[in-house]
């Protein structure tokens, strides 16, 4: 998807609905991220964990009281069983977005459905569209008739203000804030503490470091360095 190119993402009311209160989600990794899909869950009670999958943690192990249920190739058993109806990428991704990438494509190989997660204690405002396998952490904040795109992470206490478009598997870091009419490409990922002023559009695949200003366009693939004000 390009940045500028809608597409018709899924209502944050699709994933809060009492149909899903009873479907059952597994969390594909257990990692740092994994854990906090865990406890956000949870804590909206929408769904039920079914357990975690990860190829790294042994089958039968627990994190944070969900079973280990095996390693990723275990996807297509479980959806067909009829263990899990969902599947939540829980890998961070912002050493290597790659694999997070990788998962999501993993969760719809499988069959299983991709909710989008939003925590109790974030602020969604009803106008705004959050995409299947998007993850609105606690604190955060996304304003009215912003596009949060699938697989979009809005990290703890990151604000998304009005008007925003977040293309596919971007990453918003904790405390990051994206000013009014900010349009973010597909994969981009803007670091902790970052500003993105108003009406800026942010190309495929750049990285905005920790700490930085942007107050202009930057092209795709750019790297701008934390702490920096850009141009």
């Amino acid at each position: 998807m390009g940045a500028a190119t809608p597409r018709a993402w899924a209502s944050t009311s699709a994933s809060t609905g009492a149909e899903e209160q009873r479907r059952r989600v597994v969390v594909c990794g257990g990692g740092g991220h994994g854990k906090t899909l865990i406890e956000l869950i949870r804590a909206a009670a929408t769904h039920d964990v079914a357990g975690v999958v990860d190829d790294g943690l042994a089958a039968g192990t627990a994190v944070l009281g969900a079973p280990v249920l095996g390693a990723s190739d275990v996807l297509d058993r479980l959806a067909a069983q009829g263990v899990a109806d969902d599947g939540a990428n829980g890998v961070g991704g912002i050493g290597d977005l790659g694999a997070r990438i990788r998962v999501s494509r993993r969760i719809a190989e499988a069959g299983l459905a991709s909710p989008a997660l939003v925590h109790p204690a974030a602020t969604v405002e009803a106008s705004a569209e959050v995409g299947p396998g998007a993850q609105v952490l606690c604190g955060a904040y996304v304003g009215s008739a912003a596009r949060i795109g699938p697989w979009v992470v809005v990290n703890t206490g990151a604000v998304v203000s009005h008007d925003c478009v977040l293309g596919d598997h971007a990453g918003i870091s904790p405390g990051a804030l994206l000013a009014g009419g900010v349009t973010l490409g597909d994969r981009v990922l803007v670091g902790m503490g970052a500003t993105v002023n108003i009406g800026v559009a942010v190309g495929p695949d750049a990285r905005i470091g920790n700490g930085a200003t942007v107050k202009a366009d930057v092209p795709a693939g750019t790297v701008v360095r934390a702490g920096r004000v850009w141009p």
